[in-house]
Parts: C-alpha cells; sequence; structure tokens
C-alpha cells in the first residue's frame, strides 16, 4: 500500500497517544497527549448561534431526538511520529493527496472502535479530526464511500499493526474507505468544542453526552444528528 497504516486503537488512548488511522489515526495505548483534553480551557459559555438553531430545531420538533448515531469523528495524527519504525503520520492534506482523494481507513485495534467502523453506512459523512498535536480539532468533512471489510494490515508482518492472533478465515478488524468531501470553512479546535460541551451539560444541549469527551480515547467516535448540526454550524461563527 503507498501510505503507511495510520488508524490504531490498541488500547484506545485520548487525543495525544493514540495513534488511529490510517497513517496517523489511532487510540493506542500512548498517552494519547491527555493535556489536549486538559489544555482545552473553555471560553466563558455563551450561547452561540448553533445553539440558538438547536433549541428552535427542538421547540419545532416538540421532543428531543433519540440517541441515533448517523455521522462520526474520525481522529488522524498530522505530525510524524514512528511507531514500529513507521512513520503513522496521515493529516487531511494526505488524504487529498491520494487517488480520488479516498483511502481505507485502516489500522484500528480497539475493538468498540472496529465496531463503530462497522456500523459505517455508505454516503454517511464524518469529521475528519486532527489528533495527538499541538492543537487538535476539525479540519474537514470526510464520507464513507466503502462500507467495513478485513484489513490487510493485521495480516502484514512488515505493518505496525499486524496482528498474529488475526485469521484470514475470521478476520479480526476491519477498515472502510473514506473520501474527502471539503475542508471546513475553518478550523473548529477542540478548545472550542469544549466549552460548548460544558456548557451543555450543565444547562442542556446537543453536546452535552459528546463521545469526544465521554470517551476521549477512541479514535472513531460516532455523533447523533444534532451533535454533527451543531458542530457543523460552528464554522460559520468567529473563532473565540
Amino acid at each position: 500500500m503507498p501510505w503507511p497504516s495510520r488508524k490504531r486503537d490498541k488500547g484506545a488512548v485520548a487525543d495525544k497517544k493514540e495513534p488511529d488511522a490510517k497513517i496517523a489515526k489511532t487510540e493506542e495505548e500512548t498517552s494519547d497527549k491527555e493535556k489536549e483534553e486538559k489544555s482545552a480551557k473553555p471560553p466563558a459559555g455563551s450561547s452561540k448561534s448553533g445553539w440558538k438553531n438547536w433549541k428552535k430545531k427542538e421547540s419545532e420538533s416538540g421532543e428531543e431526538s433519540k440517541t441515533t448515531y448517523c455521522h462520526w469523528l474520525l481522529k488522524s495524527e498530522p505530525e510524524s511520529r514512528l511507531e514500529k519504525g513507521v512513520d503513522v503520520k496521515f493529516s487531511v492534506d494526505d488524504l487529498k493527496a491520494q487517488p480520488n482523494q479516498t483511502t481505507c481507513w485502516d489500522g484500528v485495534r480497539n475493538y468498540q472502535a472496529r465496531n463503530f467502523l462497522r456500523s459505517m453506512k455508505l454516503g454517511q459523512q464524518a469529521f475528519f479530526y486532527h489528533s495527538n498535536c499541538k492543537e487538535p480539532g476539525i479540519v474537514a468533512l470526510v464520507k464513507i464511500v466503502k462500507e467495513a471489510y478485513p484489513d490487510h494490515t493485521q495480516f502484514d508482518q512488515k505493518d505496525p499493526h499486524y496482528d498474529s492472533t488475526s485469521r484470514k478465515e475470521n478476520p479480526k478488524w476491519s477498515m472502510v474507505d473514506v473520501q474527502f468531501v471539503r475542508m471546513t470553512k475553518r478550523f473548529i479546535p477542540l478548545s472550542e468544542i469544549k466549552a460548548h460541551h460544558l456548557a451543555h451539560k450543565a444547562n442542556g444541549g446537543p453536546l452535552k453526552d459528546m463521545m469526544l469527551f465521554t470517551r476521549q480515547r477512541l479514535s472513531i467516535q460516532p455523533l447523533t444528528q444534532e451533535e454533527f448540526d451543531f458542530v457543523l454550524s460552528l464554522e460559520e461563527e468567529k473563532p473565540h
């Protein structure tokens, strides 16, 4: 394969030490830069347009939506990091440089993240999230263009994600193919998302249970329609 493996979730680690994506997406047992989450100090929680839109949608529907996941957040490492001699870096620019701006999302080695992969449906959209870097956050949108199938890296002894316990007749690990859709209108940093999460956790709102903060070590995370819509609405606002 023309690029190193980037997704890993061996022990579901937080943003920093969590190599989890084909070349850079991960959630291994690395000390996943926990300071990412800690350093994401929330600016004083103000109610933004995204929040207003969500409240309006809720009042119009007359009921809160059930927890149904239909979108995703995929973490990938944009900065070089060697794992077993292989650079696991994979940024959104690396994705855009692939043929047809499409690649397989391999290297996931965490069972819950793998199960999320297997739940992905053709055409569903996901946020491309730069992880394990100086300023983590969302940089682009991608879509699922091929549903789960066996991850070939589990059988490659030269690959950092080789798994000697997996058998071709019953593969342990899966991957999907993703395609670049577009860059977000602006970079949406973790610190800003966290500010809204804390405000919503205290006062109610779509991000109150967002897995980015409740299960931050996972490199592949599901999003509800409300979570996705709210976070996407942030691209229209001025940064803090």
